[in-house]
């Protein structure tokens, strides 16, 4: 059987099958017998194509891997394991964004301690200027999924004042190139926070604050699938969101 799904991305990156084959250092016969006849490459040459094209390789080759690689691989994912979200030094927080080189990801309902804190604010205005994608999703502070995370949280109206709060807060970077402020009505399980290929998993707990739910630090592992996992979420709510006027 084809692999159409490595068809596609070669067609949507504008890769020919010599430039891949250079990539993996094999042959374009080779390279067109993986899309053609659906052969799996080895490990070696699925990481180099994966690395290359800047895609998952347990999605390019969903059968390559069995599940206990790709729980293991998964696992290796974990830098750390936090607690709180307050437990997290401020420093960490920086240091997450300030390594970002393409991506650049909030998604919360509020978020406030961000915006409060002018140096993050800066922060992303300069990763901004500097070509990276900088994208912010807060809640819609008049749907009812946010009305129901203040009720949980014992806050009630009051998350909605810290969203329009936070938005006010955001000025300085609205409008600015690379950067892209949009409101969702989504029922959020965990706030994600994505510098490229990293990520701050903020779970949510019912009747606890954020701030004092545990945080998960995670890396892209080739072969694990918890960061896509994450990452695919992240741009289903963001497709579903509407940009701030």
């Amino acid at each position: 059987m084809a692999n159409e799904r490595l068809r596609a991305v070669l067609l949507e990156r504008g890769v020919t099958l010599t430039d891949l084959a250079a990539v993996a250092q094999v042959d374009p016969k080779t390279v067109e017998r993986w899309i053609t006849k659906g052969r799996t490459p080895y490990r070696r040459h699925r990481y180099a194509v994966a690395s290359f094209l800047a895609v998952d390789e347990a999605y390019r080759w969903p059968d390559a891997l069995s599940r206990e690689q790709v729980a293991s691989a998964s696992q290796s994912e974990i830098i750390a394991v936090y607690p709180h979200r307050w437990a997290v030094p401020r420093d960490t927080w920086e240091r997450l964004f300030a390594e970002a080189e393409q991506e650049i990801g909030v998604l919360v309902y509020s978020g406030l301690f961000l915006a409060e804190d002018p140096g993050m604010v800066r922060l992303f205005k300069d990763k901004a200027a500097a070509g990276v994608r900088v994208r912010i999703l807060l809640g819609d502070p008049d749907c009812p999924e946010v009305a129901q995370r203040g009720a949980d949280e014992g806050i009630n109206e009051a998350m909605a004042a810290r969203i329009r709060n936070a938005l006010v807060l955001y000025r300085p970077i609205r409008g600015q190139k690379s950067v892209e402020i949009r409101l969702h009505r989504t029922i959020l399980y965990n706030s994600i926070y994505r510098a490229d290929d990293q990520l701050f998993v903020n779970t949510h707990v019912y009747g606890t604050p954020a701030a004092q739910a545990p945080v998960l630090h995670l890396r892209k592992v080739t072969g694990g699938d918890m960061v896509t996992t994450y990452t695919t979420s992240f741009e289903r709510v963001w497709d579903s969101a509407q940009p701030v006027n």
